[in-house]
């Protein structure tokens, strides 16, 4: 029981042990709901608000895709699904958000995601090259924010202070998505995300909902929704990359999953074939513990057949080990979904 009020309701998910004890806990909640809202299973408190991060994204591609703008610049599926991506910055990723840049009259000084390395040498262990000059094109939101200049260019608004709560954009975006989730906007708790750009929080299980509709209207239509699940669900190396959890989801869903993970400790998945989404997040926003969460969901929801239980395991590997190689412990899934 929550004895503070303003705390969510969170619940032990996943352990690390040492020496056959606990000695961490990962505290969180998990929410399965349908298309029409209902929550159908969970653990923790799926009614408190938790910021969505990068699971927004493809809602935040929606007006531009609403707009026609994909086809008004000429922009591929693997473009599209870059618009939602938080891709490694792998020179095919690159290469393709220059060109979304250069079809929308743009260059990569308009970027206001700021710059890292790319995401891909953490992924695959592969050290950093000590020549590498980052720039905002490597950043893991890059095509997000192409796409949301492409918009500016496309509606004949201005780029400056395209992150703006206020602009044009931004208002587009919270509008659509308070549509999407059958909300009024007031109810999104507004705050900044990595790349600067508005982000939104929100019920768990609302989150939830939001990719339980993008799977089961997008699989059936042509329309907006259509255009996003087709990209992320085809192209789904574009939507993250090498050795990366999104990936791996993906084809292990074999075009059935659509997976979008958010910084914190977020992940989010759509099953098209069951209509439902569902959401994640870890408390202390531990990477090592939302994803042997989110496998222990997938597989107490029967969604896991042993192949894609074995690719997923191999990158959710339990086992704790020092820098010596030694197993030292492992993590543990300590929940039941309701």
């Amino acid at each position: 029981m929550n004895d503070h009020p303003g705390l969510p309701s969170h619940v032990p998910l996943v352990v690390a042990t040492r020496g056959g004890f606990v000695e961490s806990v990962h505290y969180g909640s998990i929410a399965v709901v349908d298309a029409r809202g209902a929550l159908l299973a969970g653990v923790g408190d799926a009614a408190f608000p938790v910021f969505t991060r990068s699971t927004l994204k493809p809602f935040q591609a929606l007006p531009f895709v609403s707009d026609g703008g994909p086809a008004r610049f000429g922009f591929s599926a693997e473009q599209v699904a870059l618009m939602c991506a938080s891709h490694s910055g792998e020179p095919r990723q690159v290469v393709a958000v220059a060109d979304m840049l250069a079809r929308a009259g743009c260059d990569e000084r308009k970027l206001g995601c700021g710059m890292h390395p790319p995401l891909f040498f953490g992924a695959t262990h592969t050290p950093v090259p000590p020549d590498l000059a980052p720039t905002p094109l490597h950043h893991n939101c890059s095509g997000k924010h192409a796409g949301f200049l492409a918009w500016c260019r496309l509606h004949a608004e201005p780029l400056d202070g395209y992150l703006d709560p206020v602009h044009p954009l931004q208002r587009a975006i919270r509008r659509s998505l308070a549509a999407l989730l059958e909300c009024d906007e007031g109810e999104l708790v507004a705050g900044t995300d990595g790349c600067s750009a508005p982000n939104y929080a929100m019920p768990l299980a609302r989150l939830a909902g939001g990719y339980a509709r993008l799977v089961s209207e997008g699989r059936r239509g042509a329309g907006p929704l259509g255009v996003i699940f087709r990209a992320m669900t085809e192209h789904p190396d574009m939507v993250s990359g090498e050795s990366r959890g999104d990936l791996l989801f993906a084809q292990a869903g074999r075009g059935d999953w659509l997976a979008k993970a958010g910084a914190e400790g977020v992940q989010a998945i759509g099953v098209a074939s069951r209509g439902i989404g569902i959401a994640v997040k870890i408390a202390d926003g531990g990477a090592r513990a939302v994803r042997v969460a989110t496998l222990s969901a997938l597989a107490q929801l029967g969604l896991l057949p042993p192949d894609a239980a074995a690719l997923l395991r191999a990158w959710g590997d339990d086992e704790i080990r020092n820098y010596a190689g030694i197993v030292t412990g492992r993590l543990v899934p300590v929940f039941t979904l309701d």
